[in-house]
């Protein structure tokens, strides 16, 4: 009885320490031996450079204002998100880029703006406005800017970004940041391109990331978190309660049957 009581402390002590520290060490971000064991700053170098090319099936919220007219000129500071907050309302107020690769507006028609940034489509259509409107301006904004979070997140879901760029830990924290379960060291980033899609796979846990080139975002990027194999034992959460109870009963079961002995 003695032997067995010793083994299941044994047990015990090992699935406390195993708890408390290989989850612990799996949870960190950004991790630098080098720069850790020096205490010093680093600095990564990333372009951040906005290259994301249009394709058929965007959505671009095209706006002109009459500078001339004060009234329709205040409308450009208006918040943009107010029209495009919802799937609906992307619909109906914004141009679609069309399997051409161009956007259709009033007077103009058909402008090519396929494979060209936001800003160079934007210089593209003020041109074609220009034609046919003195004094205007244009607002052209990417409307479709989602994203979706899959995985070891707390909030999996789809995410509508309304900025021009995203990095990954913006992308995390909009999902509540990762689980405890979260293998940081091998987040999957699906991507479409010209060919189809190509998945990367980029380890959030090394410093290293931030010069990534994969470290921005893109339109319609998947970010997909897998999780540790701790997980297939089939808790949502690690069962740090049950461990503690198993080693104290077992502590009370052995100091019970010595003190008897």
């Amino acid at each position: 009885m003695n032997r067995v009581l010793k083994i299941g402390m044994f047990a015990a002590l090992f699935a406390v320490i195993f708890a408390s520290c290989v989850p612990q060490r799996k949870m960190l971000y950004l991790k630098d031996a080098e720069m850790v064991a020096e205490n010093l700053s680093k600095e990564y170098i990333n372009d951040r450079s906005i290259d994301y090319k249009l394709q058929p099936g965007d959505n671009l919220y095209i706006h002109v204002i009459n500078t001339i007219d004060e009234r329709s000129a205040a409308s450009i500071n208006g918040d943009v998100r107010g029209y495009l907050s919802s799937d609906a309302n992307i619909y109906l107020q914004t141009s679609t880029v069309d399997e051409e690769g161009c956007v259709e507006m009033p007077l103009v028609g058909k402008v090519q703006v396929k494979n060209l940034t936001v800003d160079e489509a934007k210089e593209r259509l003020q041109m074609a406005i220009n034609t046919y409107m003195n004094g205007s301006m244009l607002v052209v904004k990417l409307a479709n800017f989602n994203l979706t979070l899959l995985g070891e997140v707390s909030r999996p879901g789809m995410y509508k970004v309304y900025q021009s760029q995203i990095n990954l830990f913006e992308a995390i924290s909009m999902a509540g940041n990762m689980t405890n379960f979260a293998k940081k060291k091998e987040v999957k980033i699906i991507r479409q391109t010209d060919n189809g899609s190509e998945i990367i796979t980029v380890d959030m846990g090394k410093a290293d990331i931030l010069s990534s080139p994969y470290y921005y975002l893109k339109p319609n990027d998947i970010v997909y978190v897998e999780p540790l194999k701790i997980k297939q034992w089939g808790f949502t959460s690690f069962p740090y309660s049950t461990v503690f109870s198993i080693a104290s009963l077992a502590a009370t079961l052995y100091l019970t049957f010595k003190k008897n002995n």
